[in-house]
């Protein structure tokens, strides 16, 4: 008798031990439901360029998910080319953001190829109302573009998204009041350095030079010979070698991205002849910069090589 009381007993705690565990499992799997019913959505979002990426990221908050196609700093953007996996990150985004002027046509096509009902489209060209044969397409420089991006960018959402609208505003609004050291920076430039004369190799960074109150030396000829990949007028080469070997500038700026052996001879005779030279970026530098902080550091370069003759070659 005491040996099947005991075999009862065990089984007994057996079964209670087992219907512990399963309502545990049982609640620990309504929990989790519960916590993704719980979970925001999120929006999913592209910026054609990082630096568009970024301020989508900002404006947007927990409520998107974002991803950029552009965004190797150490790759030339004019060499890009869309595989299967941007089409299909592009496929999928109820919102994108992107530069226009040419720069980034690949976007419309696969937005026109995989057209995915209700997705909302922002194009900085647009916002800027911006002819799309202006000289410079680079406009993520001008330091009026992205306080327009990002409004837009919070319209969209709150569209998308109308219950978090609010949330969509402040951050815009926190985004904008961000981007004053980097203008605040322009204006002290300006006020202290207008008018420094400048050379290039292409115009990415002319809007903010020109914000700045810098003078443009080099021929527009040769920069957008230069940023298309043609082959300059020997005479274009020649007033930009001796812009730098006459000291007829104050810095030299180069695009870190687009290097061949024609700006590879222009950044060489600019050290030989001391200039400083100061390295600009077409796509974010990663890890460690927000597009505010990455425009302010291209800034304080550019004042640091004028002010104390230091180059900057690497952010």
């Amino acid at each position: 008798m005491d040996s099947r009381r005991r075999v009862t007993s065990i089984l007994a705690a057996v079964a209670s031990t087992t219907v512990a565990w399963a309502l545990l499992v049982v609640s620990g799997a309504g929990a989790l439901a519960a916590a993704a019913a719980a979970a925001p959505k999120k929006v999913v979002a592209v910026g054609a360029e990082s630096q568009y990426a970024s301020v989508i990221s900002q404006v947007g908050g927990r409520y998107v998910s974002v991803d950029a196609v552009m965004r190797n700093p150490n790759t030339d953007p004019h060499e890009f080319e869309a595989n299967a996996s941007v089409v299909a990150l592009v496929s999928r985004a109820q919102l994108v953001v992107q530069n226009g002027m040419g720069y980034d046509t690949f976007m419309n096509k696969i937005e026109g190829a995989n057209r995915r009902p209700g997705r909302l489209v922002v194009v900085a060209q647009d916002l800027l109302r911006m002819k799309s044969s202006a000289f410079n397409p680079h406009l993520w420089y001008d330091p009026k573009t992205m306080p327009l991006v990002a409004e837009a960018v919070a319209t969209d959402l709150s569209k998308l998204q109308p219950a978090h609208a609010s949330y969509f505003r402040a951050n815009e609004k926190h985004f904008v009041a961000s981007l004053q050291p980097w203008t605040r920076e322009l204006a002290q430039f300006k006020s202290k350095y207008k008018g420094t004369p400048v050379a290039v190799t292409e115009p990415v960074a002319d809007y903010m030079l020109q914000a700045a109150g810098a003078d443009i030396k080099t021929p527009k000829s040769l920069q957008l010979a230069v940023m298309n990949g043609t082959d300059p007028s020997p005479q274009d080469v020649s007033a930009e070698y001796a812009l730098i070997r006459r000291h007829q500038v104050k810095v030299f700026l180069y695009n870190r991205q687009v290097t061949d052996t024609l700006t590879a001879g222009f950044l060489a005779a600019a050290k030989k002849s001391h200039v400083p030279v100061v390295a600009l970026y077409e796509t974010m530098p990663v890890p460690g910069y927000n597009y505010q902080s990455w425009m302010q550091a291209e800034t304080e370069a550019l004042q640091r090589a004028v002010a104390t003759g230091k180059s900057t070659e690497e952010l």
